[in-house]
Order: C-alpha cells, then sequence, then structure tokens
C-alpha cells in the first residue's frame, strides 16, 4: 500500500468520517478510529493509525480508488465501473478475491474482465466476446481507446455498419490494460451513450421519447411518416420494431412505444442497455416504407409447385434472418440456396424477369404492347 493512500485517508478523517464499502475512519476526542467489518480500533495515535491502516489495507486501497482514482466527476463512468464488480452487493474481500482471478462481463457483443492492479487499482481489459479464448498474442493490441472507433466502423466483411449497436462488431483484437476512464471512453465509442442511458434508467431517470412523439418531430422529407399515425395507427410500428429492434438486429433493449399509454406488442429484446427513442435507422426506413404502404394492394396469379411456393418463403427468410451467407452452394436442400434459386428463376421468371410471366403492372404493360 502507498504512503500517499495512507496520507490520503488521515487528511480526509481529520476534515471529516470516512465511510466507504465497510471502512469507517475518523478523528475523535481520544484519536483516531479506524473500524472494518473484521477489526475496530478506537483511540489510536497517528503512526497507530498506519499501522491500523496496513493491516485493513483492501479497505484502505479500495475506498482510496473510488474515492481518489475514480472520484464522483462523471456519475454514470462510476456507476458503470462499480458494476463491472457488484460493488454495491459484495464486500471487498470477496471482490478482492475475485478481481485477482478476473471478473468478466458481456456488454454487448464486448468482454469486459476487470483484474486488481498495484496497490488496490483496478485495470480493464477489453476484447470481442467471440475471442473470449484466445491468447493476448493471437490479438491485434490496442492501448488508445479512440482506436475503437475504426474498429466499430467495419464489420468482418469490410462492409460499413451503420448501426453501431448491430450484431456486427467485427472481432480479433484486444484492449489490454486500460484504466477506468479509457475503458468507460473505449466502451462508449463502441456503443455510443449506452453507459449513460444504462445508469440513468437503473436510476429512474432514463427519458423516454416514444413512437408518436419521436415521428412528431421529424420535418422535410421524413415528415410524410406522421401519415402513418392515422386512424389507431399502431399495427405498423408493430412492424416496425418486429423488423428492426429485435435482438438478432439490434442489441439494445426497446424501451419506447407506442405513446406513452399505448405499449406495442413486440417483444423489445433483452438487451444489456436501453433504447429510449426510436433511432435515425428506423426513422429512415419507416420513410420507405410509408411509401410503399402507400400503394394499393393487387391480386396477382403466380403459378408455382408446392415445393417451389415454400422455396420461395425461405428465401424470404434466409434474406431476412442474414443467414444467406451460411447457405454453402452444395446445400443444395435449401430453398435459399444459390443453385436452386437460380434454377427457380430460370424456369419460372420470363425474359423480362417477371415471375411466372405475370407483370406487375398488366394494364401498362398492356398499353405499351399496343
Amino acid at each position: 500500500m502507498e504512503t500517499a493512500q495512507v496520507d490520503s485517508l488521515l487528511a480526509r478523517a481529520d476534515d471529516e468520517p470516512v465511510e466507504f464499502d465497510g471502512l469507517f475512519a475518523a478523528r475523535e476526542a481520544d484519536g483516531y478510529a479506524l473500524r472494518t467489518p473484521e477489526t475496530e480500533r478506537d483511540g489510536l495515535s497517528e503512526s497507530a493509525l498506519r499501522e491500523a491502516a496496513a493491516d485493513a489495507e483492501p479497505y484502505v486501497t479500495n475506498w482510496y480508488y473510488w474515492e481518489m482514482d475514480v472520484g464522483h466527476r462523471g456519475r454514470h463512468r462510476r456507476a458503470f465501473l462499480r458494476k463491472l464488480e457488484a460493488a454495491d452487493d459484495r464486500t471487498v474481500p470477496e471482490r478482492y478475491d475475485d478481481l485477482r482471478e478476473g471478473l468478466r462481463t458481456e456488454w454487448g457483443q464486448l468482454r469486459i474482465t476487470a483484474t486488481l492492479g498495484d496497490d488496490g487499482r483496478r485495470r480493464y481489459e477489453l476484447r470481442h466476446e467471440a475471442d473470449e479464448g484466445a491468447d493476448r498474442s493471437e490479438l491485434d493490441e490496442h492501448a488508445d481507446p479512440l482506436d475503437a472507433r475504426e474498429l466499430a466502423t467495419y464489420d468482418e466483411r469490410g462492409r460499413y455498419r451503420p448501426l453501431k449497436t448491430a450484431p456486427t462488431l467485427a472481432d480479433g483484437w484486444v484492449f489490454p490494460g486500460l484504466d477506468g476512464r479509457d475503458l468507460a471512453e473505449a466502451v462508449d465509442t463502441f456503443y455510443p451513450a449506452t453507459i449513460a442511458n444504462w445508469n440513468l434508467e437503473r436510476e429512474g431517470e432514463l427519458d423516454v421519447s416514444h413512437w408518436e412523439e419521436t415521428m412528431g418531430r421529424q420535418t422535410g422529407i421524413y415528415s410524410v411518416i406522421d401519415t402513418w399515425n392515422r386512424g389507431e395507427g399502431h399495427e405498423h410500428v408493430n412492424w416496425v420494431a418486429e423488423t428492426c429492434c429485435d435482438d438478432s438486429q439490434c442489441l439494445k433493449r426497446r424501451e419506447w412505444q407506442y405513446d406513452e399509454e399505448t405499449e406495442l406488442d413486440v417483444d423489445g429484446g433483452d438487451g444489456a442497455f436501453p433504447c429510449r427513442e426510436p433511432c435515425s435507422l428506423v426513422v429512415a426506413a419507416s420513410r420507405k416504407w410509408t411509401r410503399l404502404e402507400g400503394e394499393e394492394s393487387r391480386t396477382y396469379e403466380f403459378e408455382l409447385t408446392p415445393s417451389e411456393k415454400e422455396q420461395v418463403e425461405e428465401i424470404i427468410d434466409a434474406v431476412a434472418d442474414g443467414r444467406i451467407d451460411d447457405i454453402r452452394e452444395a446445400d443444395v436442400y435449401e430453398g435459399a440456396n444459390r443453385y436452386r434459386t437460380r434454377f427457380l428463376r430460370a424456369k419460372r421468371f420470363d425474359d423480362d424477369g417477371n415471375l411466372s410471366g405475370t407483370p406487375t403492372n398488366p394494364d401498362e404493360q398492356a398499353r405499351g404492347d399496343d
């Protein structure tokens, strides 16, 4: 334990009693008092207090880390770091034992390991959950938390990730020794605002903006979405939530509903951090769907075998669930197999690309033939 840590405890105890995570230290009428759940020492001189502090080292170094190193500026960061070792629910000795082995927490696709450093200071390793068992030497090491910007920009196939909380984060990297401030900055770079929103929800202060309120603020090209709010107006929002806000598409847990009085029928997901309002991707997609839903339904007649009908359904499911890349060329029993799909196209599409030779706009085609 550093001398500076005991000096800080003495200085604080001279000003006001210290009460933190089971540690009590104060200057009383007959000398100093130092108490923990295991020991009680009263009437101590300064030198005796220093000796007693050495015997209560875990409690003293724990106090110093949280009160002097972490401090109280940035309450969301502090709450998040304490969550990583369940500090509000477990004793200091229990936590120190586990921190020596490493305490692991999942945050979206991130795996955070908290360990005990020198003199009670914590160190944090950050990596992708898929690399849980990988040796550090097998991963690309990073020290700057802002490196997370580049790592979060593209998926494993090099495609841009417009939604940072999509479950498409590429693996193969590690931040091996971050302090608490740098860890929080890296996590917030991977998943912006998730720490703050998690803590605001925990404290009962999360400001949720529901669908109707959010769409009411849209202007310009996005104001067309407000036309969806006519009448009862929430069945389409169920479709939007089912499409975009599923765990397979976004790691946030949806907390917004249609409005304060009308909950959606679709489950909000199981994510560790909440979604407080429809995101920009949902707004952009809803604008397109609003225009598409403005079309009148038509009846088309297609000639398909029962197996071909089921194949069309399997293709839609595979595309919607993102399973196309998992279907190998040899998997011809899969409806969305590339060769089976090409065979269906060769058999059922005409030269103009119409399924079963049925045009999308038969009236317009008839006029063109004239």
